[in-house]
């Protein structure tokens, strides 16, 4: 039996294939490289000694995806694929909808049809939207502010609704916070096309000059420092997330939501001047005016996922902003 990981390419995907590669399992990537690398698996395979099946196609194209079913013995599905950057979505809401909400229902489709009825989502704490206050705990009310979050919010509900009509139907949708950080080899980590949307990305394009300058958005919040919080966590912690989360399917019976945060908030300005500290190479940044929507604090309460899944975040945020570093200075350029 095998794990299909759509998405597997990607950022948080190839990190969690290392992890499942190393626990033993078969993995099955498809990916449709929009935003992503096969390179990332040549780094796989020097971290772990091996290399999952890899099938370029689009979870859009449902006979790609049947194809897929009907060659591999696909026992759970871990699905990543999805475009994730909120101010594009802003700009291409019908590209973010029929990417990531049609081909949710075309994976789905198939996965029923195929019945493989046993999945991890991946989801986003942008679907508690603004008017919750930290911490944030799963039977809050949601909502969203962006065409981004509202993919992610919508295809909650139809994994609700799913599982409602279903019985056999084993799901968990995980709401990432703030992924940062990369694997301890430095071999692989965010490697964002274009300009990054994430802070720890783009200060460290500062930091190894291939940015001029950080701008901080806002520092009249009232925060610490005037800069906005969040819960920063680290990358390969939320890997291993989702073998927690795999491994406790069999105890789902329908949909559960559950938040994959540290339980702690850290500011802008704390994440610069810690990355300054580690790296020894000053961070050049500006004030600007908030964005729109922004949050003063965003944090988890991770109560749940330390009770059902037995998980909780092992590395703290001198672990991420140093393999953050690592992975940066030691390839500047990313994969190229």
């Amino acid at each position: 039996m095998s794990l299909l990981i759509t998405g597997g390419t990607g950022y948080i995907g190839s990190h969690t294939v290392v992890e499942l590669l190393n626990a033993g399992d078969d993995v099955v990537v498809v990916d449709n490289l929009s935003n992503s690398s096969t390179k990332s698996l040549d780094r796989v395979e020097q971290i772990t000694g091996k290399r999952p099946v890899f099938i370029k196609a689009d979870i859009c194209d449902k006979q790609a995806m049947q194809d897929v079913f009907s060659t591999y013995d696909i026992d759970t599905v871990i699905h990543f694929a999805g475009l994730k950057a909120v101010g594009e979505s802003t700009q291409m809401p019908l590209e973010y909808y029929h990417n990531n909400v049609t081909g949710t229902l075309v994976l789905l489709d198939v996965m029923k049809q195929f019945d493989v009825k046993k999945l991890v989502f991946s989801s986003s704490a942008t679907v508690y939207g603004e008017h919750n206050v930290s911490p944030l705990v799963e039977s809050m009310p949601t909502s969203a502010t962006n065409p981004y979050g509202q993919t992610k919010l919508m295809i909650e509900h139809i994994l609700f609704d799913l599982a409602n009509s279903d019985a056999d139907w084993s799901i968990i949708s995980l709401r990432y916070f703030n992924p940062i950080g990369a694997h301890v080899s430095g071999l692989i980590g965010e490697n964002p096309n274009g300009i990054p949307n994430n802070l720890l990305p783009f200060v460290a394009q500062v930091a190894v000059g291939r940015l001029p300058q950080l701008s901080v958005f806002g520092d009249d919040y009232d925060t610490i420092d005037g800069t906005g919080v969040r819960d920063y966590i680290h990358v390969v912690d939320l890997a291993t997330a989702h073998l927690k989360a795999v491994a406790a399917l069999s105890k789902v019976n329908g949909c559960m939501a559950i938040n994959v945060g540290t339980g702690n908030g850290t500011s802008v300005l704390q994440i610069v001047n810690k990355f300054k500290e580690v790296s020894g190479v000053d961070i050049a940044y500006q004030i600007s005016p908030r964005r729109p929507g922004d949050i003063a604090t965003v944090f988890a309460n991770a109560d749940l996922a330390n009770e059902f899944l037995h998980w909780h975040a092992e590395r703290d945020l001198d672990d991420m902003i140093r393999d953050t570093w690592r992975w940066q200075s030691q390839n500047p350029n990313g994969f190229e």
